[in-house]
């Protein structure tokens, strides 16, 4: 595959794909943090356009968007796929709360973000199934007012914290 070449040219038009959603409106929320290897890590929220209250209605709208927009980038690698004859799958994790953001570095300052939140997201990815979308218990719970359909509970073992409740998320509010 010329030394992986081609490998990474389907992968850099998958991102490319994934940061053109993020230039629709409905996304303005959502801030791409990093992208390592075929990992695509994004934040919603850490910008507001409005100042920030602490309600939880901000909260809720963050969450809501957030699972949106994964559910648009499971759309987008399906009609990647339709045109490539491939057969990519996704494996998302979503958590919500607080956390720390900031630059670090001073040679190739690096913009990221840290914390509890973070490190159980990217543990209920690192812990899900190809093509779902695994989300803590407390954000499904936030969830269930607002329509979006999950998968019953099941425990899952993260890194420094045990057994915890997730579910998978299987229908948006839209469909």
């Amino acid at each position: 595959n010329n030394n992986g070449i081609e490998c990474m040219r389907v992968l850099n038009e998958i991102i490319a794909d994934f940061d053109e959603l993020l230039e629709k409106p409905k996304f303005n929320c959502i801030e791409k943090i990093k992208t390592i290897g075929a990992t695509y890590m994004v934040a919603a929220g850490l910008t507001p356009k409005v100042v920030y209250d602490g309600s939880e209605t901000d909260v809720d709208t963050y969450l809501c968007t957030l699972c949106e927009f994964a559910f648009a980038m499971q759309d987008c690698i399906k009609r990647i796929n339709k045109h490539s004859f491939n057969n990519f799958q996704l494996r998302m994790g979503i958590n919500h709360g607080s956390l720390v953001a900031g630059v670090i570095g001073a040679t190739k300052p690096q913009y990221d973000i840290w914390g509890n939140t973070v490190n159980v997201a990217s543990r209920m990815e690192s812990t899900g199934k190809i093509g779902k979308i695994q989300i803590t218990e407390d954000s499904s719970r936030k969830l269930d007012r607002y329509g979006f359909r999950f998968d019953e509970p099941h425990f899952v073992q993260v890194k420094g914290k045990g057994n915890m409740k997730a579910r998978f998320l299987i229908d948006r509010v839209s469909s």
